[in-house]
């Protein structure tokens, strides 16, 4: 097996990885396995340390996301062992009994744990907390979970409004219908977990159906939890009593579909990805890429724990057909759109992407970095104020290339390089572990 020159080179603060393929091409080959489901990991560790009795998880994604959400509950009480062990343990201290933490707690880069945690934290009355993170968490939007949880009674300070660092002193909610004007996992999840301590029905209802891991995981926990597809609501009856429980995280879709876009654009290639979530709040980067006829099927279709699990194999081949990503589909595929944009520059004819505004606030302006970086490369692109216009069929080249600090942007980048000409450097590229601690070691892996 000839392994194609990848190089991690690491500085005092950052690692760039350069990526060079043989001019004869290459191809990826084999079978492999992707970390833990971030979103059910954090899950999974926030309704642990709010249970009574202990969770047990396996599979836990062990990325920097995680471990701030592990930090800022042990923090608050929560008894959590080693996360790099196999069988993680979670031992909860009971919803509401939370302890008022004696430091500022800090969820590093992770807008999932600042969201969730706000509702959490906001409904835990007699105790106050603070919250910041790194640079990103602080620039990055909060409105848009302090209005409802205001709208519950909940008492929260913050920069310019909406702004980390933020104060919380908790109170005594009571229940709401919410009406989001946006899609979003993290708004439903944060007011759901706001309403387990709250007397009634809190209801929130979307435009269009977000992920919906919180409602299988806080119904697994005994909390006693309606959903209506047909109207997109959501409710949780309060207050609740959560029992700890036994987690399987499957593997995360969102680290999947780097592989499947990457034996989809390289020719000759074969992967099996095993053990991928396929929950349907999830799949839409499988039906877009369907559209655009990449060769994909699922093998082993399973239930783990409550999740819909398969083994996806992807076959390179024919070239890619252009397609339109827009609507109720974004909702569903939010989180790989920077790795679709890659394999849309290899598709033929123009892919347009639309609806995608909830990117510009991301752990970078995803839309705005993959167009500037990507047409570094050699793509042609324009950005719209939703999205990006992607005309494909051009020739990638070489270059020098910057994640911005985000880890999908780090990793879409590295899949550019295996099909462009020439030598591509990567800055920042230690971005990734934040999902994907092992991708440079899995990437060489698969290369022959």
């Amino acid at each position: 097996m000839q392994t194609a020159p990848i190089t991690l080179t690491m500085t005092e603060h950052h690692h760039s990885l350069t990526i060079c393929p043989p001019m004869s091409g290459l191809s990826l080959q084999g079978e492999i396995r992707v970390p833990g489901d971030k979103s059910i990991s954090h899950r999974a560790l926030m309704l642990g340390a709010l249970a009574q009795g202990e969770t047990q998880i396996q599979g836990l994604l062990l990325g920097e996301d995680p471990v701030s959400t592990a930090g800022c509950f042990r923090a608050m009480g929560a008894k959590i062992s080693d996360l790099n062990a196999q069988l993680v343990r979670v031992e909860g201290i009971g919803l509401g009994n939370l302890l008022e933490p004696g430091d500022v707690l800090n969820v590093g880069n992770s807008g999932t744990t600042i969201r969730l945690m706000l509702g959490i934290l906001a409904s835990h009355p007699e105790r106050f907390f603070t919250i910041t993170g790194d640079r990103s968490i602080r620039s990055r939007p909060m409105r848009r979970v302090i209005q409802p949880l205001q709208q519950m009674g909940a008492s929260i300070w913050s920069r310019s409004g909406e702004l980390a660092p933020l104060a919380v002193q908790g109170r005594a909610l009571k229940p709401i219908h919410y009406q989001s004007p946006l899609a979003s996992a993290q708004v439903k999840s944060c007011i759901l977990l706001a309403g387990l301590l709250t007397n009634g029905r809190t209801t929130v209802t979307e435009p269009a159906l977000s992920r919906d891991h919180s409602e299988r995981m806080l119904r697994a926990f005994g909390a006693e939890i309606e959903v209506d597809p047909e109207t997109c609501s959501a409710t949780v009856i309060g207050p609740a009593t959560l029992r700890g429980q036994p987690v399987v995280v499957p593997g995360d879709i969102s680290s999947a579909a780097f592989w499947l876009v990457a034996g989809a654009i390289v020719p000759g290639s074969n992967l099996l990805v095993q053990n991928v979530g396929i929950n349907p709040t999830r799949t839409g980067i499988l039906d877009a890429l369907a559209a655009m006829q990449a060769d994909i099927s699922l093998e082993n279709v399973r239930e783990v724990a409550g999740e819909p699990v398969a083994d996806v194999r992807v076959r390179g081949g024919a070239p890619l057909k252009a397609c339109e990503i827009s609507g109720d589909l974004i909702p569903r595929l939010i989180d790989e759109i920077p790795i679709l944009a890659v394999a849309a520059v290899f598709a033929t004819g123009i892919t347009v992407i639309r609806d995608a505004s909830e990117l510009r606030v991301k752990e970078s302006d995803r839309l705005a970095v993959m167009a500037t970086q990507l047409i570094r490369m050699g793509a042609t692109i324009t950005e719209m104020p939703d999205g990006l216009e992607i005309t494909g069929g051009t020739a990638l080249v070489g270059a020098d290339v910057d994640s911005h600090t985000d880890h999908r942007i780090a990793m879409s980048l590295a899949i550019a390089a295996l099909n462009a000409t020439g030598t591509t450097t990567i800055h920042r590229a230690e971005a990734a572990a934040v999902s994907y601690p092992n991708f440079t070691e899995t990437l060489q892996q698969i290369i022959v």
